[in-house]
């Protein structure tokens, strides 16, 4: 076929299948339009097939192997205890399956057409589609570019090891390393690093920086759970040579000079970039960020006017639900709807032994941004409910402004803070106060209590934590 020579009519091409596309997909079907889902590989995109869902089914199978190792305090005496790596894998395959299915009957039974081929732009509103000897052109009244992104790659790694792992292949690893060396900060790295600490490897965490990105006392709390839990961090370290052969040899530098560390397998996270290549975005010119992300404004649409984008092919947070977020954006304000992104109050979620979950301004940065800044802790080992589950670690951490008492952050550690944390992100887009935080009633005994007592705390009132002795000037 000769480029041009026939083109298919379609109202909206969305391109790539991922939690971004397939929401916009579903979402434009909704509101009424003709939608035309392209994804060159698997529905569900990187998140479910290789990402968020095989790696919170590892941290599962570890919070489940560990819980299991807890019940003789409740009187349940298991004869043995036994882990098998590749079952667990068994099971990730089967949810992902499952997963995959249902997107796919989601987007059939909302009439969306879905085509399997690679998709490039001719112009600016005509793609062509390849899928092995098959060729067709499609114009379009509207695009959505879904595409993704991809690991950010170490230079320097050796090739096709299978001992050297990187965010997608970690979740099909069929074995347990003896000593499991992990490069990454984020919460992908945390998450591995306690699942395998969980699963019988030793396992040594090293940083770039000089600590987490979370609040201070978030990171205190999480330094002593790590320490605890016997995972050696390393910090402040720039990598400079990773070797393979029968073990892993890492070297680094730090502080304190040259360290190296040797180990069975080796782990990395830096986050993705963006999957643009081949995609014809600069044949078209469309805009560009200084760091190679597609430009958009806070609908999703980028410098050409019917041309959208979303999730990691944008600047943001890397996660499925900015993505998502985007995705329904777009395709309401392709329908004729009013609606725009703001993610100033976006959850960050780490699925770790206890969970991680925050919202807002950390303290350090409130003080930053000019506020008069006021706290609220409370620490779990004095919640009743906490104590009946055994996971007394953690803490709930609310930030003030003094002046107004308007709330500027939530930042959780503990059992239930993945679910609390909606409630610390509804409260944070109403610009609650102290007292809208207070005056409900709480559930007892229940997780939920920890939250308004670290709003108790803000002015020395929470019940249970101890008054802190005052300082009194002679």
């Amino acid at each position: 076929m000769v480029v041009g020579e026939l083109a298919h009519e379609r109202d909206l091409v969305i391109i790539g299948g991922g939690p971004g596309g397939y929401h916009a997909a579903i979402r434009a079907a909704q509101l009424g339009k003709n939608v035309t889902l392209i994804e060159k590989d698997q529905l569900g995109g990187v998140c479910l097939n290789k990402g968020c869902i095989p790696s919170k089914v590892l941290a599962h199978g570890a919070e489940r192997l560990a819980a299991a190792r807890q019940d003789e305090n409740l009187g349940i005496h298991a004869a043995s205890l036994d882990f098998e790596i590749g079952q667990l894998l068994n099971y990730k395959n089967q949810v992902v399956k499952q997963l995959r299915d249902g997107v796919e009957g989601l987007c059939k039974a909302n009439k969306v057409e879905l085509i399997k081929g690679n998709a490039f732009f001719l112009s600016e509103d005509k793609i062509g589609v390849e899928s092995e000897d098959h060729y067709e052109v499609y114009r379009f009244s509207e695009a959505i570019i879904a595409t993704g992104g991809m690991p950010v790659k170490l230079s320097g790694l050796p090739d096709g090891n299978r001992h050297v792992l990187d965010i997608w292949s970690i979740s099909d690893l069929a074995e347990i390393p003896e000593h499991l060396i992990i490069f990454g900060d984020d919460y992908i790295a945390l998450e591995i690093a306690m699942a395998f600490q969980s699963f019988g490897s030793e396992v040594t965490l090293v940083l770039k920086e000089e600590d987490f990105q979370f609040d201070a006392s978030i990171n205190r709390e999480l330094n002593r759970i790590l320490k605890k839990s016997g995972i050696s961090v390393v910090k402040a370290q720039t990598l400079k040579k990773v070797l393979s052969g029968g073990n892993v040899t890492v070297d680094l530098s730090g502080p304190k000079g040259m360290k190296t560390v040797q180990g069975s397998h080796f782990f990395y996270s830096m986050g993705v970039q963006p999957k643009l290549e081949n995609l014809g975005v600069n044949r078209l010119g469309i805009k560009l960020t200084e760091k190679g992300f597609i430009s958009i404004d806070h609908t999703g649409r980028t410098s050409i006017a019917n041309i959208f984008a979303i999730g990691d092919v944008t600047e943001g947070p890397q996660l499925a639900i900015k993505a998502i977020k985007q995705g329904k954006t777009a395709a309401e304000t392709i329908c004729g709807r009013k609606s725009e992104n703001d993610f100033t109050f976006i959850p960050h979620v780490a699925r770790t032994r206890p969970p991680i979950a925050y919202a807002g301004l950390t303290e350090k940065q409130a003080a930053e941004q000019g506020y008069a800044v006021g706290v609220g802790e409370f620490s779990l080992a004095a919640n009743g409910f906490a104590s009946i589950l055994g996971k007394k670690e953690g803490l709930a951490k609310i930030v003030f402004d003094k002046e107004s008492d308007l709330l500027l952050g939530v930042h959780l550690i503990g059992n239930g803070a993945v679910e609390l944390i909606s409630q610390g992100i509804q409260a944070l887009e109403m610009a609650a106060r102290e007292e809208d935080i207070k005056f409900p009633s709480y559930p007892h005994p229940s997780m939920n209590e920890a939250l308004l007592e670290a709003a108790e705390a803000f002015k020395g009132e929470a019940i249970h934590s101890i008054p802190k002795k005052q300082k009194v000037k002679v």
